[in-house]
């Protein structure tokens, strides 16, 4: 099926960060949580839960934050709930990621994330993993219109010098594949939702096999 979908081989692969690169819902759940129950809030209902995963963190909490209270969010997530002290290290990379993408760079295959969190955000979790060295660039919600927009997808492609049709966009959310299908890019759903794409895996193994036949070689075989 790749080889359908790559018939000139595949250029590169963009990754989007939350529930793909890293298994962070609960933790980001915990953090939006912590906000709520700060100001004396219920916690979160499940349509909040899924737009806030998808969402940025900006368009997030002013969707679950009253608005009468949107001028204390500022002081809530300086002083008392600090996503970089209290979540982040509840954050783990998904099973098969690392082989993942040391298998495509033995290959000689370009990556980039392209996230809807802020590029100090995906820089911190890149750096706690030590994976800055495998993607770029990295498009960021404050670099880039965030998802569904299609701008960072085309901004990666222009670094690349590639077109979009020979890229692979791994995302787990409606708003990757608006991102990823906007710009002519082909969308590859992850996880077990009912969310489709051109290729559809359950994890990163079955993906690394769907993929094999339009993979090049690795480097010194």
């Amino acid at each position: 099926m790749s080889s359908v979908l790559f018939p000139h081989g595949l250029a590169g692969v963009i990754f989007d960060c939350d529930g793909v690169m890293i298994d962070s819902r609960e933790a980001n759940n915990t953090f939006y949580n912590k906000v709520l129950a700060f100001f004396g809030l219920p916690p979160m209902t499940r349509e909040q839960e899924e737009y806030c995963f998808m969402a940025t963190g900006k368009q997030a909490l002013l969707h679950i934050v009253p608005p009468k209270l949107h001028g204390q969010i500022g002081y809530v997530v300086s002083n008392v709930v600090i996503y970089d002290r209290d979540i982040v290290p509840l954050l783990r990379l998904r099973p098969g990621f690392t082989s993942f993408i040391d298998n495509l760079r033995s290959r000689g295959v370009r990556m980039a994330v392209h996230t809807n969190r802020t590029l100090h955000g995906i820089q911190t979790v890149l750096d706690i993993f030590s994976l800055p060295s495998y993607f770029s660039p990295v498009v960021a919600a404050d670099t880039a219109a965030p998802k569904p927009s299609s701008e960072g997808v085309f901004r990666i492609c222009e670094d690349w010098d590639c077109m979009p049709r020979s890229v692979l966009f791994v995302g787990d959310s409606g708003h990757d594949k608006a991102a990823a299908e906007g710009a002519g890019a082909v969308f590859a759903a992850m996880g077990g939702s009912e969310l489709q794409g051109q290729i559809r895996a359950e994890n990163f193994e079955e993906l690394r096999t769907k993929l094999e036949d339009c993979l090049p070689p690795p480097a010194g075989r």
